[in-house]
């Protein structure tokens, strides 16, 4: 027995005027709007970031030489690696991702082939990177060796916590004053921006490994650099701190 899935819209009601339509739309609260209006699957009540998918996405554009860029990335096997790309407005304090990638079941070597496309730029990461593994040296070694410009200690803010709570509160103010914005083609990302929830209080660790990804690089802003050939002539020497391999 097949079965088929029909997607129908709100705009797709055609005995609706504009105005009927925007009546409806209005009387919605806005993070269940694309739920409701475009038929797109999202949690409701339970969302940890309850705010319009339309209010955070930009469409893709070349980001000025000058802006920091830096990376963060999540690892994992069986749930996959993921690593997202920010580029960071100083002025404004506004910080835009670029770049998502997510994978499973693939190795270091392979993860850090695909992500040196995007730079050379510095590497925010969990704590679990930390953690030994068959192959004797931990995760963030493994990727250093790989040549990604990991930083020399895991993810925590500056007064040196590093609480989950306090990062989604950082990224969801950051998404309410219009200072975290994704660009609109980054469809890996938005799939689990739509269904991150929590269960009895609880974040759901489960289809979660972009957010968290950025969530780390967000934590470490304060590392984000310039790439080496937009610095100025005095900046040339200045370098992060990496991991030493």
């Amino acid at each position: 027995m097949s079965r088929h899935v029909t997607r129908m819209t709100l705009w797709d009601v055609d005995h609706l005027t504009e105005a009927e339509r925007q009546r409806i739309l209005d009387s919605y609260p806005s993070h269940e709007r694309d739920a409701r209006a475009k038929g797109l699957p999202q949690l409701g009540s339970g969302r940890i970031f309850p705010v319009d998918e339309g209010w955070i996405t930009v469409d893709p554009f070349e980001t000025p030489p000058h802006w920091p860029l830096l990376g963060g990335i999540d690892f994992g096997w069986d749930h996959p690696t993921a690593a997202v790309r920010i580029a960071w407005d100083r002025d404004a304090d506004a910080v835009y991702l670029t770049h998502c990638y997510r994978v499973r079941h693939a190795t270091p070597v392979v993860h850090a082939a695909a992500l040196k496309a995007w730079g050379i730029i510095p590497w925010a990461w969990p704590r679990d990177g930390l953690n030994d593994t068959a192959a004797g040296e931990n995760l963030a070694q493994q990727y250093g060796d790989q040549g990604l410009s990991i930083l020399s200690g895991p993810a925590g803010f500056q007064d040196g916590g590093n609480s989950v709570e306090a990062g989604l509160m950082q990224m969801l103010d950051r998404m309410q004053t219009g200072r975290l914005k994704v660009f609109a083609h980054l469809a890996d990302w938005f799939d689990e921006f739509r269904l991150y929830h929590r269960k009895d209080g609880r974040v759901v660790k489960e289809y979660d490994d972009l957010m968290a990804a950025t969530r780390y690089a967000l934590m470490m802003l304060r590392y984000a650099r310039v790439p080496v050939a937009h610095r100025r002539p005095r900046q040339a020497r200045a370098t992060w701190q990496v991991l030493d391999t």
